[in-house]
């Protein structure tokens, strides 16, 4: 039975039913990276969150899945000074680098990725209706948006004007009427890129820009707009009172934001220098690994980082995929010797994917999500330690095998080839260790001949060896396996 979705709206501060405007098209705008540096962890959280967002409408609806890339940006042509390159080569990098992590970690492809570079008609196009509309005005080669103008400004952050405009002031070298407005329009400085308008030379501000982007490729008003918690203002409090006074309609009808990454419980920025870039990160531990690390908890709610919460996240990624090695044997073997399909062993398997709908409908709680599933792993691994009923298990082994595989779609954990995983772990931890597989082997060999000729006490100097070396092995009756500790 398929549950109704409910979503945490940040502008009524309450979880809603989730309506589509057109239930067979469901329509999604996500705030994507400044491309002047590589990717940290905060844009894989946001980018993982809204993937998963994205993957599980889509198990119900027709989503266009729109992602932005800010390439015109003062950081922008920062970066692209130091480095002695053009701004165009500096984002255009960090596209490429961007898009090469958010792929490792297992992130579909939006339906598309707009640029504020190719964007620029239409950035300009709404510029001039603000202006024309009296929400804008220019002013010394700049135009601002004037807040004053929007009846319901604050209210996706639930904060007063009046408040906010107590403790604002106007930066030297701005011409602003109000110290609330912003800029959408900024006049050429030297060394900067620009563009001719009817104010003049210059480039876009930074809020304008997915105004523009979404109206081009979604429209006046759709369904989801989501980006980080810190976004929530200014960026996307001015993006409302841009696109609704232009448009004359309501921008977006749903506004989810994910929480922030914390270092030991302090919000991770660039300023504190306490980020990890995505690139960093996996290095050190599985893609598998940063994906469940990231959901395991609810999207809204800040995560804190550290080495000890990664690694124990790729101990569990280690435990599924073996999991599903075996059960993925298992179910062959079962297959080929023609065992027919019995009654379930644990009745609750049947309503795998029932449960994994709950949770993803109350607000996308993949961490009660992942709960459910491992729970589902530990039965499995029950009937393969302990099997009882051979149709019975057969039955219940497949009926999960086929749940899994559901959810690992949506999700984006546990979908892939087990061996090629497992073997991606190991191989890296051999890396770290500086372990030397054919030298490992040897001795395995060597303590499988001393086994043979009940050398029993240099069977076990050997197997002291490996431990020290940080090797763990077992036996059994297909022979003796290794992993790196």
């Amino acid at each position: 039975m398929t549950t109704t979705l409910q979503v945490y709206n940040t502008f009524s501060g309450k979880k809603e039913p989730f309506v589509p405007l057109d239930p067979a098209h469901v329509k999604v705008y996500v705030c994507g990276p400044t491309v002047y540096d590589m990717a940290h962890i905060g844009h894989a959280r946001s980018a993982v969150a809204f993937d998963v967002v994205v993957r599980y409408l889509r198990r119900r609806h027709k989503v266009t899945y729109a992602r932005n890339y800010t390439d015109i940006d003062d950081k922008i042509i920062k970066r692209a000074n130091e480095l002695g390159q053009t701004p165009e080569q500096v984002s255009s990098r960090y596209i490429v680098e961007y898009l090469a992590d958010m792929d490792a970690l297992g992130c579909v492809r939006p339906t598309v990725e707009p640029k504020v570079s190719t964007h620029l008609p239409q950035i300009i196009t709404m510029v001039g209706e603000l202006v024309a509309k009296g929400n804008a005005y220019a002013a010394g080669g700049d135009v601002y948006y004037a807040v004053e103008s929007f009846a319901n400004y604050g209210k996706l952050a639930k904060r007063n004007l009046d408040d906010m405009q107590a403790g604002a002031r106007v930066e030297p070298g701005e011409h602003k009427r109000n110290p609330m407005d912003f800029a959408l329009w900024k006049g050429a400085k030297p060394g900067e890129p620009q563009w001719a308008t009817p104010w003049g030379p210059g480039r876009p501000g930074w809020h304008i820009e997915c105004s523009a982007m979404s109206r081009e490729h979604l429209g006046v008003t759709f369904d989801i707009h989501g980006g980080g918690k810190d976004l929530t203002f200014p960026h996307h409090e001015n993006e409302i009172a841009q696109s609704e006074a232009a448009n004359g309609a309501q921008f977006a009808r749903y506004w989810l934001h994910n929480g922030f990454v914390n270092i030991d419980d302090e919000k991770m920025s660039k300023s504190l220098g306490n980020f990890f870039t995505v690139r960093e990160v996996l290095k050190a531990v599985d893609p598998q690994a940063i994906r469940w690390f990231l959901l395991s908890t609810h999207y809204r709610s800040p995560i804190n980082f550290s080495d000890a919460a990664l690694r124990e996240a790729e101990q569990r990624v280690v435990y599924i995929y073996a999991t599903l090695d075996r059960m993925q044997k298992a179910v062959s073997a079962m297959a080929g010797k023609g065992i027919a399909a019995g009654t379930l062993r644990d009745p609750s398997v049947a309503d795998i994917i029932t449960r994994f709908e709950q949770a993803m409908d109350d607000d996308f709680n993949t961490a009660k999500a992942l709960g459910d599933v491992s729970e589902v792993f530990k039965l499995v691994n029950e009937i393969l330690d302990k099997p009882s009923d051979p149709e019975m298990d057969a039955r219940t082994l497949r009926v999960a095998s086929q749940g899994l595989s559901s959810i690992a779609e949506c999700l984006g954990i546990f979908g892939e080839d087990p061996q090629v995983v497992l073997g991606r772990i190991e191989r890296r931890k051999q890396g770290e260790k500086g372990v030397d597989p054919a030298a490992v082997q040897a001795l395995i060999d060597e303590r499988l001949e001393a086994r043979k000729t009940k050398n029993w006490k240099r069977a076990d100097e050997i197997r002291d060896t490996l431990a020290r070396m940080g090797i763990a092995i077992k036996d059994s009756a297909t022979g003796t396996t290794w992993n790196v500790q």
